[in-house]
């Protein structure tokens, strides 16, 4: 890929797409920070960032995102009761993200309408619309898409590119390193890392053990690592039965995410993330390592 010429059409894409104001949805990962650089190269003013706190997020994660794109003078809205609400007691992960992504498009278009913007602006890449297209499941920001959307148009400058296209041109940009090779994380967030239902507990729990497998995986260099709720079972912690979570931890390397096949980490590691989630986390009865490549399996759960 000639990683200029793509940088040159798309910000001339957009400028031609666009007839006013456009917000852009910047959720902090590598995709739609490249494509609010070049969106803000192409509108300048005219562009409105805006990062929207789903309550399905890492820890401390809305925090650094609003403090590393200040200089864009980003819009941050809290919307995590407003989609707590709309997931409470649905347990389909294709319902999910349907809900999800309906929920994301509401709050963009009150944005826009507060500010006078009738565009869309999205990091959309080639794998979303692969799998959302070919009915593997819906990305939120694709097959999650209502049908029924007030904006004039919705541009995806990146919508033909790779995972590691998108980051060659990150470097590009001279977006940070923190950025650029930043872990892939899923739009609907914490959502699809909890099978069934999800619930305030459940949240906590995820929350807490991905931090977890984060910070003791990330030497290794992963594509993708994380934790998932997956159901409860029985444990014995001190000399009391607990009927507990079970967190499945998944590791994966990759080049594209159209494939991905699983890190063989080393036994010791494996141990220690265990027993801290075992430790830290009351709620937690056992752990258990996924190595199930994709396919057969998603690099998430749901």
């Amino acid at each position: 890929m000639d990683v200029q010429r793509f940088i040159d059409n798309a910000i001339d894409e957009i400028r031609r797409e666009v007839k006013g104001k456009a917000i852009i949805a910047l959720s902090g990962g590598v995709d739609s920070s490249v494509c609010a650089v070049l969106a803000h190269r192409a509108l300048g003013e005219n562009l409105v960032p805006v990062y929207v706190d789903s309550g399905l997020m890492r820890r401390f994660e809305s925090e650094r995102i609003v403090e590393l794109f200040s200089h864009l003078n980003l819009m941050k809205v809290d919307a995590s009761e407003r989609f707590l609400n709309a997931l409470r007691g649905v347990t389909d992960p294709e319902q999910k993200r349907k809900i999800i992504g309906e929920t994301f498009i509401r709050v963009f278009e009150e944005v826009a309408s507060e500010v006078g913007a009738e565009y869309l602006i999205q990091g959309t890449i080639y794998p979303d619309r692969i799998e959302s297209e070919g009915g593997i499941k819906s990305h939120h920001n694709v097959g999650g898409l209502p049908l029924h959307i007030e904006f004039k148009g919705i541009i995806e400058p990146m919508r033909d590119l790779y995972k590691d296209e998108v980051r060659e041109v990150a470097r590009a940009l001279g977006l940070p390193m923190e950025i650029s090779e930043r872990m892939p994380y899923p739009g609907p967030g914490l959502a699809v890392r909890i099978v069934g239902e999800i619930t305030r507990e459940k949240l906590e729990v995820v929350r807490t053990a991905n931090a977890i497998v984060e910070e003791e995986i990330s030497s290794f260099k992963p594509w993708q690592a994380f934790a998932a709720v997956i159901g409860k079972a029985t444990g014995v912690k001190g000399d009391n039965r607990v009927y507990g979570w079970v967190v499945a931890v998944r590791a994966v390397t990759s080049r594209d995410a159209m494939t991905a096949d699983v890190l063989e980490l080393p036994w010791g590691a494996l141990r220690r993330i265990s027993s801290r989630i075992t430790g830290e986390i009351p709620g937690v009865s056992r752990v258990v390592y996924d190595i199930t490549p994709k396919p057969p399996g998603t690099i998430e759960f749901e």
